[in-house]
Order: structure tokens, then C-alpha cells, then sequence
């Protein structure tokens, strides 16, 4: 099985946004090449824009689950509710982790103090040390992967 966790992280490394991490590293999965899903989870990073609210990793996961097992028929009201219900299971795990899935609050919990919109900080070593983004990163495709896996080997239609 593909380490989407760690392949997410490495991404990060390498100057991808939280976002763009985690969708990237589900390529094999959405059928997307990188090029693409770069730029179809670009917006997701900063919590949508720097703005500092749904964390990127969560945005990034929920489009995941989107590419996976979304639903295109407006009046499936039944494929609706098990798709909401698979995107509040993916945020419940998060939040169990990582106690929220806010981008300030994940950010003002590891001791720093995020400030809405504005210019993307630029990448260093001190930027990696001081960021629970790594880590975050890392949660996210590890989550989807145990959710993705655990549907495979139960037979459901994830």
C-alpha cells in the first residue's frame, strides 16, 4: 500500500501548500497527475486563502473523498447523506487528533499567532520547526488511508 502520509508530508517539505500536500499525494487514487491536483487544491491552503479557517488538509481530504465517492445526481438524496456523513467522519478522526480542524486554532495551539489574509510566508528552516503543518499534513492522508483501506477490506463503495 502507497505511504500517502508520509508522500503528503514530503510535499509539504518541498513547498507545497497544506492543501496541495494532501491531494498530491492521492494521485493514484483520484487518477489526477500532480500538475492538476496542485492546481485544483491551491485555494485550500491557509485555511481557503490564508483566510485561517477550514485547515487546507481538511478541504484537501474532503476533495479527496469528493473524487472518490462523490455524488453527481442532485436528487440522490441517499448518496448525499453517506457522502456528508464520510466527510464529518474524515473531520470527527481529525479533530480527535488534532483537537480542531480550524486553521488558527490548529496554528494558536502550537504556540504561534496566525493573522488572517495577507502575503504566504515564505519557506525556511525555522518556517518547518515552528509549524504543526508537517504533522498535519501527515494526519490527514494517514486518516483518509485508514478510511480508504478500512472500505476496501470491509467491501463498502467508498
Amino acid at each position: 500500500m502507497t505511504n500517502h502520509a508520509e508522500i503528503a508530508r514530503q510535499l509539504f517539505l518541498k513547498g507545497y501548500n497544506c492543501a496541495q500536500s494532501v491531494f498530491c499525494a492521492f494521485t493514484d487514487v483520484t487518477g489526477y497527475d500532480i500538475d492538476t491536483s496542485a492546481r485544483m487544491a491551491s485555494s485550500f491552503g491557509g485555511g481557503l486563502g490564508r483566510l485561517r479557517e477550514t485547515c487546507g488538509v481538511v478541504s484537501a481530504a474532503a476533495l479527496v473523498l469528493s473524487v472518490v465517492k462523490g455524488y453527481d445526481d442532485p436528487a440522490d438524496y441517499e448518496a448525499k447523506k453517506r457522502h456528508y456523513a464520510l466527510v464529518r467522519e474524515f473531520a470527527d478522526r481529525f479533530k480527535r487528533k488534532n483537537i480542531s480542524i480550524n486553521c488558527s486554532e490548529l496554528l494558536t495551539l502550537a504556540g504561534l499567532h496566525p493573522e488572517s489574509g495577507g502575503e504566504p510566508e515564505q519557506r525556511s528552516e525555522e518556517f518547518y520547526q515552528i509549524r504543526p503543518c508537517p504533522h498535519l499534513v501527515y494526519d490527514a492522508a494517514l486518516i483518509l488511508d485508514e478510511m480508504l483501506q478500512s472500505s476496501m477490506t470491509a467491501g463498502n463503495d467508498i
